[in-house]
């Protein structure tokens, strides 16, 4: 809580850390969390999603939704945003949505990476901030968490592209099925190699 220790000594009375998930995949939505963490918070085992198993964070996801001290929020910006904004406007809309979605503003936000053009709140952007600040963390898991729902649905719609083994990402299989079948609706039409639909990676 180093970051965000700072940020509330420098006068700021509420800090939000921002992550999101999907910005690399072929199919299906990007995900963002924001969440609000008591300055006194303390976790033993939280950490950047990536360095979870799907176990850890789905336990380490009940924790944070369940702690009531906490705020949070989550918002998606679908495939048709992505093909239309391209995916890093995309990843920046739905981080503005999930601040929009948090019970109260924050003063300042920390947003994993590079700071963002024109975001409507005073940010800092943390490289590697998912392992740095366990605002940023938390957020991490709770995106990661729900875009990886959000697969799991849609492999129960469309169940030729194997979604719940790779969650959309350009795996193998992904692409054989790809192949196979052609790009269904939850195809980001604008990456390769969905756009050629050549697959030849």
């Amino acid at each position: 809580m180093e970051i965000e220790a700072r940020l509330l000594a420098a006068g700021h009375g509420c800090v939000a850390g921002i992550d999101e998930a999907g910005r690399g995949p072929l199919a299906g939505p990007v995900t963002a969390a924001a969440v609000i963490l008591p300055p006194d918070y303390e976790h033993p085992l939280l950490n950047d999603s990536k360095q979870l198993t799907e176990k850890q964070r789905e336990r380490l996801y009940a924790e944070l939704k369940d702690d009531a001290r906490l705020h949070i929020a989550s918002a998606q910006a679908s495939v048709e945003e992505i093909d239309r904004l391209n995916i890093l406007r995309a990843s920046h809309l739905a981080m503005e949505r999930a601040v929009r979605g948090l019970p109260r503003l924050p003063d300042i936000c920390i947003i994993d990476g590079l700071p963002v053009p024109r975001f409507p709140w005073p940010h800092e952007g943390v490289v590697k901030g998912d392992a740095l600040s366990l605002s940023i963390a938390a957020a991490s898991i709770i995106a990661k968490v729900e875009r990886d729902r959000i697969m799991l649905a849609a492999a129960a719609e469309f169940p030729h592209y194997g979604f719940e083994a790779h969650k959309g990402y350009g795996t193998p299989l992904h692409l054989t099925r790809l192949r196979e079948h052609g790009p269904c609706p939850l195809h980001r039409r604008s990456f390769q190699p969905v756009a050629q639909l050549t697959l030849d990676l």
